[in-house]
């Protein structure tokens, strides 16, 4: 009998070690639960949520194969080896089949599982599954990892060209086994259950997340690449929390997206080749996270960014995580994040940047209420989305690149549509004034409304004054967006 562990590939179609497992033998599938780990780990409620919702769908179409889905306990990963050792015995599994999860903690996990279960003369095989490229397999010509994005897709280019990933055969039924399935909990003790509207707006199963795909790809994909920075317009796939928990794989994007282009991955539609190249983004960051293991362990990927002199500022940044900085954008984008779990990814830069540098907060402190929120938080990109931001990462922004939140209001909201759905009580402003109501005269300003926190020049330049202090920075020119 073989064992598949699913952890972040909740799906029957495309799973590698699914796959793997059927094809040696008749398969029964487990779910470890480990509401410690998750607690550490920061992940959201919504999200747990959502996996439990998922995990729920896959539990009825693994059965429509025959293929029974156990739910185990391992409150902490450190429990694990011990857990799926006792279940080994007890259904005399032959061998153990995974698909690769990255960073430290994941790393360790496994390899202690392996260990114990190679004790006892069972074998843990795994595969490469949330990734197109397997890493360590897409290297500089030195033999080190990228630290540049356009210099690691050129080289994901070339792999492309040589061979494309292929799609995996989903199992077929088997033949039943005297095992029943244990029913999925409903909710997990530390994680409250999110509220209706949340829930609906993220339906979970694969059949939902192809829904999605296909949508986008015959739809909207041609638009992606002029619509996607506009958080008011539907312009983008919102598949991230279904790729975060496995519900739909990179390779099923990737040919969806081929499809839709002609097979063309470098040129035809712009949309589809901006879409592949975020991509390769995600695939990015999950490389850095095996080659800088630093990243894992809550570090700057730039050491010399660990001096700056971040401020202490915890009414600040209680003003931020509540929606009441007085800058309608950066409102209206964190409240979109606390009411559905997700937030535009344009907007995520604007609101980094607008903590760690107008602010002068550390990130840290955005990369962790993030990831308590977020249905698609992933360690590899939220970190490296909130130290590219914050100019302390790989391929970030220069420091003096300062996104002015009025600014990119204008430019991305210039109707004030998503601010006005987010912040009704901005609703009677013209679309001139609602990005900056401080500056529309008045002596109150808007009632309800709270004023700027901060000045956003003098801000600016309290952030340049503190990364220009760093060693071994050179003093750059100063660009202001």
């Amino acid at each position: 009998m073989q064992l598949i562990w699913l952890r972040s590939d909740l799906r029957q179609h495309d799973n590698t070690a699914l796959a793997a497992a059927a094809e040696r033998g008749p398969t029964v599938a487990v779910y470890l639960l480990s509401p410690q780990q998750w607690q550490e780990h920061d992940d959201a409620p919504c999200k747990i949520d959502f996996w439990l919702r998922n995990l729920h769908e896959l539990s009825k179409s693994l059965g429509d194969l025959n293929m029974p889905l156990l739910i185990r306990t391992a409150s902490h990963w450190d429990q694990a080896p011990a857990v799926l050792l006792e279940l080994c015995r007890q259904l005399k599994i032959e061998a153990v089949h995974v698909n690769e999860e990255y960073g430290i903690n994941e790393s360790r996990r496994d390899a202690a599982v392996a260990k114990a279960l190679q004790a006892e003369g069972i074998t843990l095989h795994s595969y490469l599954d949330q990734l197109l490229f397997k890493p360590g397999s897409v290297l500089t010509r030195t033999g080190t990892y990228f630290q540049v994005f356009s210099q690691f897709r050129k080289v994901c280019y070339e792999h492309l060209h040589r061979s494309m990933p292929s799609l995996k055969q989903a199992p077929g039924k088997q033949s039943a086994l005297n095992i029943a399935s244990d029913p999925v909990p409903e909710a997990i003790e530390g994680f409250p259950t999110p509220g209706a509207s949340l829930r609906a707006l993220w339906p979970a199963g694969e059949t939902e997340a192809r829904r999605r795909l296909d949508t986008f790809a015959d739809a909207q994909i041609d638009y992606y690449k002029s619509e996607r920075d506009f958080p008011a317009k539907p312009g983008t796939s919102q598949l991230s929390a279904y790729l975060a928990a496995g519900v739909i794989s990179p390779r099923q994007c990737l040919h969806a997206a081929l499809q839709s282009n002609q097979g063309e991955f470098e040129s035809g539609k712009v949309g589809a080749v901006t879409w592949i190249n975020e991509l390769l983004w995600r695939e990015f960051y999950k490389h850095i996270l095996v080659g800088y293991p630093r990243v894992s362990r809550h570090r700057a990927f730039r050491p010399e960014t660990e001096a700056l002199a971040w401020r202490d500022a915890p009414e600040d940044l209680a003003a931020w995580q509540e929606a009441r900085t007085g800058l309608p954008i950066i409102d209206a984008a964190m409240r979109q994040l606390l009411e559905t779990g997700w937030m535009h990814n344009r907007l995520r830069m604007v609101v980094a940047m607008f903590l760690t540098k107008n602010l002068l907060i550390d990130w840290h402190e955005g990369e962790r209420f993030f990831m308590r929120h977020l249905i698609d938080g992933d360690l590899a990109a939220n970190n490296g989305g909130w130290q590219w931001s914050a100019s302390t990462g790989t391929d970030s922004a220069p420091y003096f690149r300062i996104f002015n939140p009025v600014s990119q209001s204008e430019k991305f909201d210039s109707e004030g549509l998503f601010i006005k759905h987010w912040l009704p009580e901005l609703a009677g402003l013209n679309k001139k004034d609602v990005h900056n109501p401080a500056s529309a005269g008045g002596l109150f300003g808007v009632a309800d409304y709270p004023p700027p926190i901060v000045n956003l020049s003098t801000s600016r330049e309290r952030a340049l004054a503190a990364f220009k202090n760093l060693p071994s920075r050179s003093s750059q020119g100063e660009s202001d967006e």
